[in-house]
């Protein structure tokens, strides 16, 4: 049998149901940064759990804004074979990288560095190669792989015992 929790995950929304792979935040539990940011604590190890996930997130959607704003070729890769699509992210992080440690000054990055919430605008002139804004946070019928689930309850009951 294989050990579903070695390894890495991709952070889904909860539109996609929990696999092999892929971490979903709970459905049904408060979720989203701005409900946070009204002063409620998490009341329930699920909810701190989809804290942690959301705030995990948004950094992750915050970091891509800001390679998509700098590497256009990412706002929506053309049909390339999936070897491409991958090799072209790992060029543009690689790149990303070497211009951290290097320039001195790079506004694109230095907005992202001095603002923790930063937010890009992607410029008007990209939206012909937009991805609906709609296109995620919507439910599915499929069901989540049990094992999954159990992993993510072993996660939040750890990180609630190690938070108390």
């Amino acid at each position: 049998m294989m050990l579903l929790h070695v390894g890495k995950y991709y952070v889904i929304d909860a539109g996609y149901p929990n696999r092999p792979g892929y971490l979903a935040p709970y459905k049904g539990e408060r979720y989203h940064l701005p409900e946070w940011h009204r002063g409620m604590e998490p009341n329930t190890p699920k909810e701190n759990f989809n804290r942690i996930h959301s705030f995990v997130r948004n950094v992750i959607e915050r970091s891509f804004g800001v390679l998509k704003m700098k590497w256009q070729i990412l706002y929506k890769i053309p049909r390339f074979s999936m070897i491409t699509q991958k090799k072209i992210v790992v060029a543009t992080m690689v790149l990303h990288n070497f211009i951290r440690e290097h320039a001195s000054d790079d506004d694109d990055f230095s907005n992202f560095n001095r603002d923790p919430n930063f937010v890009p605008i992607i410029p008007e002139r990209y939206n012909k190669w937009a991805v609906s804004q709609h296109a995620s946070d919507a439910d599915t019928d499929e069901p989540s792989f049990v094992t999954m689930d159990t992993f993510r309850d072993s996660m939040a009951t750890s990180v609630a015992i190690a938070w108390n």
